[in-house]
């Protein structure tokens, strides 16, 4: 059981309170449920469409932190009981979104109704009932770096203050309107300058958290098992669930880009500190993420193929990677940024947080997970029938 005198940073008690927690049923919302209830006496109202990722936790009625969860299941589009969850809790968490690369140019109303519009009446609530709130955004929101438009051979390409994303000083740069893929990012900027706006005029206490590539358990989906057929994850969950179906790995572009990925259990550790620290948390926008655990999309390619290898004791295709263009994989309409390396600066200096977990020990983990998870089903469902004689 959680210890009844954890202190905070600055050594005062920690008293338990009310989390409304909109998106609880989600990769990162079935972590953050499952750090609370284990390591905290904080009770959690759990509102979502779906509980799969956390029906651990809800069943069976003897679990011990049974009397501190309870699930609603409600689409926060339209539901009125909404705002009542909202005044019974003292802080509001908002896991909501639609954040699949594949559906910003190829779903863009739906990606800007969901990220945007349903979150006003969240920070409405908040605002207007005088309860704390602390929103997931997205690293999305820089956009593309200064330093890719710059020409190639450009030593100014390889200085930090060029490319390394800063929450107070770096510009947020989008590209042109007909590249929808910026549809999400805009929104979710457009989100944050409505809750600045609130704490600045109304007096709304926020917290604002950017991740950056937030990887392990439970995330995404695998096409075809738990997700639909024709469906497009994010990057690692596509390249494990090549990897699970023994087919090569598609590199988009080439793989050039750059991204950092941070293990979900540190991540949840920083947002842990911001429960729990108000103090030093509102008013903040926060990047949360790994600078040391930089690749490319090819060299992560790369180090998955090498770890898939390990915990399944499957060989190694001869071919892993193969090159399709942002048109073929994604559709009209995408564009992307070179970079996204946050600085840590100010949750270090606030939350004295920092990530512990190496890439390859975070792709060992999830891929574990992965492999006992989907590959007997995968193969199940690959199976054919064997024609009687």
């Amino acid at each position: 059981m959680a210890s009844s005198t954890r202190v905070d940073l600055d050594g005062n008690p920690i008293h338990p309170i009310s989390i409304c927690m909109i998106g609880a049923g989600g990769f990162i919302g079935s972590h953050l449920c499952e750090k609370i209830l284990s390591e905290t006496q904080h009770k959690i109202l759990a509102v979502d469409v779906y509980n799969d990722k956390i029906k651990h936790l809800l069943e069976p009625a003897g679990l011990p932190w049974a009397d501190r969860i309870q699930f609603h299941r409600i689409n926060i589009k339209h539901d009125s009981r909404l705002e009542g969850l909202i005044k019974m809790a003292d802080l509001t968490i908002n896991l909501a979104a639609i954040c699949t690369p594949a559906d910003y140019n190829t779903r863009p109303l739906d990606t800007i109704y969901s990220n945007f519009i349903d979150a006003l009446p969240v920070v409405k609530y908040c605002s207007e009932n005088g309860k704390r709130l602390i929103h997931f955004s997205t690293c999305e929101v820089y956009g593309k770096t200064i330093g890719c438009f710059l020409p190639k051979d450009n030593p100014l390409r390889q200085d930090p203050s060029f490319f390394v994303l800063k929450e107070d000083v770096s510009p947020c740069i989008f590209g042109p309107i007909e590249k929808q893929r910026w549809s999400y990012a805009c929104a979710k900027q457009l989100v944050e300058r409505l809750i600045y706006a609130e704490g600045a005029e109304n007096g709304l206490e926020f917290t604002i958290v950017r991740p950056f590539n937030w990887i392990g358990p439970r995330m995404d989906f695998i096409p075809g098992i738990d997700g639909p057929s024709e469906g497009v994850p994010r990057v690692l969950a596509c390249f494990s669930n090549n990897l699970l179906r023994s087919e090569p790995l598609k590199l988009v572009d080439g793989g050039q880009s750059q991204r950092t990925f941070v293990y979900i259990k540190d991540a949840i550790e920083a947002v842990l500190l911001m429960i729990e620290n108000p103090t030093r948390a509102n008013g903040q926008i926060f990047n949360v993420g790994n600078p040391n655990n930089e690749v490319t999309v090819k060299q992560l390619a790369e180090i998955m193929t090498q770890v898939y290898s390990k915990v399944s004791g499957e060989p190694s295709l001869e071919v892993p990677t193969i090159d399709v263009s942002s048109k073929e994989f994604y559709g009209e309409g995408y564009d992307d940024s070179d970079k996204r390396i946050p600085d840590m600066t100010i949750i270090n200096k606030q939350l004295g947080w920092n990530p512990k977990t190496s890439l390859w020990d975070l792709l060992e983990s999830t891929l574990t997970y992965q492999h006992r998870t989907y590959a007997e089903a995968i193969k199940q469902a690959t199976a054919r029938p064997v024609p009687s004689s």
